[in-house]
């Protein structure tokens, strides 16, 4: 563990972003480009949600991200493959000029999210410049590095976030200017989010976006996989590479803040029933019945206070508090900052998980990380496991631990809105 810090101050050498060819959709050989857009791969968990995107386009960029055959290497054979096959046909074309992309999203309740796609120069936690908040899977990032190595390419952004000067800041002023013009493109997705994208191509505002990132860090807010396999690929290759730099979408949360939720927890073969009665004496039990609604409105009340949870999947829900103090104290290392200690999502991975319900956090097998609360609920319901529905960490807890080099347990937060996968992509070999 670093817990040497990274501030603002002592960033020597800050954000690179670079302008790239952008790979796109050919709007005249696509069905709609809302229709072969994609919720990042790791939100896509159901194989309903799968066949259903797959369904929705033959061309859906789930076809590349989350191939579907029998074996891993089959997979990425095969997304290399569709990947030559609709450059070849003209499916997605590059873009004539190297540029960097201005994304917009936009929902029915008013919420506005303006960012830059570029390549970004990959670096490690130690240089302070892209800051961890999550511990990784490795068998995750295995998986990711595979499927980059075989189809050559960054199929889907990162989500970074900097703090900048907000409305005042060069890059927010190119931003705002390029987006008062008519988009590259633009899309309505099913889920009521609107989508555009610019290019800037422009040299002069191109090294004004540059100059003021240079001056900042950015923390992981999506992506904690896909930038390790980003640093994976750097070590595989030679420098000065392609490898060098990964494909992300950076957003001023000084000027467009962002939603942050909860990634909650399904785990298999845990009747509630069980999951209850280990934790008789330890914490405080109540047995809400009530919908979901209320019930997340209760969990939210009782977060205030303390750690809390919402365990369910026997049709009810039962909200967990207030652990026991000499059960934290042994649980819980101590060599870390208070802030860390108190999280929910420690105390759910020290103390519950390993000591308490005796589940391996990262086997597939035993529990599975989902964003859609509903879906948690209904798939626990169906499968007789247990959902442990979490409250959301604040964006400040994060980042004043990655300033401090000080990670948070895997999955611990879902911040959103996400960029769509399939607007534009990045070939290392153009």
């Amino acid at each position: 563990m670093n817990t040497a810090g990274h501030s603002e101050a002592t960033v020597r050498r800050g954000l690179e972003l670079t302008p790239f060819r952008g790979l796109r959709y050919d709007p005249d050989r696509v069905g709609s480009l809302a229709a072969v857009t994609s919720p990042p791969y790791d939100v896509v968990v159901r194989p309903d949600g799968l066949h259903h995107l797959q369904d929705a386009d033959p061309h859906n960029i789930v076809r590349l991200i989350l191939p579907q055959a029998i074996t891993p290497t089959a997979r990425n054979e095969q997304a290399a493959d569709t990947l030559r096959r609709w450059l070849s046909e003209g499916v997605l074309t590059t873009d004539p000029e190297p540029g960097l992309y201005v994304y917009e999203q936009r929902d029915g309740d008013g919420m506005l999210q303006r960012g830059i796609i570029g390549a970004l120069r990959v670096s490690d936690p130690s240089e302070g410049v892209v800051l961890p908040h999550e511990d990784v899977m490795p068998h995750v990032v295995a998986d990711r590095a595979a499927l980059m190595r075989a189809t050559s390419a960054n199929l889907e952004p990162l989500l970074l976030t900097y703090r900048g000067n907000g409305s005042t800041s060069a890059a927010i002023e190119v931003v705002e200017r390029v987006a008062a013009h008519p988009p590259l493109l633009a899309t309505t997705t099913e889920d009521g989010f609107s989508h555009r994208l610019w290019s800037i191509t422009d040299p002069a505002d191109l090294a004004r976006i540059q100059s003021d990132l240079a001056r900042h860090q950015a923390l992981i807010a999506d992506g904690h996989h896909r930038w390790a396999t980003y640093r994976r690929l750097r070590a595989e290759h030679a420098s000065p590479s392609p490898w060098d730099y990964g494909l992300v979408l950076l957003v001023d949360t000084a000027r467009y803040p962002l939603r942050v939720r909860a990634i909650h927890r399904l785990l298999h073969g845990l009747p509630v029933a069980d999951a209850l009665a280990a934790l008789e004496g330890l914490f405080r039990i109540r047995h809400l019945p009530v919908p979901l609604p209320e019930a997340l409105d209760a969990l939210a009340d009782a977060a205030c206070a303390g750690n809390a949870f919402l365990l369910t999947g026997d049709g009810a829900f039962h909200l967990i508090d207030r652990p026991d103090p000499d059960l934290l104290a042994r649980t819980i290392p101590a060599d870390r900052p208070a802030a860390w200690r108190t999280l929910d999502a420690t105390v759910l991975h020290s103390t519950l998980l390993d000591h308490v319900w005796h589940i391996p956090e990262d086997s597939p097998a035993h529990i599975a990380y989902i964003h859609d609360t509903a879906a948690t609920v209904e798939k626990a319901e169906r499968d007789g496991g247990t959902a442990v529905l979490m409250h959301p960490v604040r964006e400040e807890v994060v980042r004043d631990l990655a300033r401090q080099g000080v990670t948070m347990p895997r999955k611990s937060t879902s911040f959103g809105p996400k960029p769509a996968s399939g607007l534009v992509l990045r070939a290392l070999d153009l």
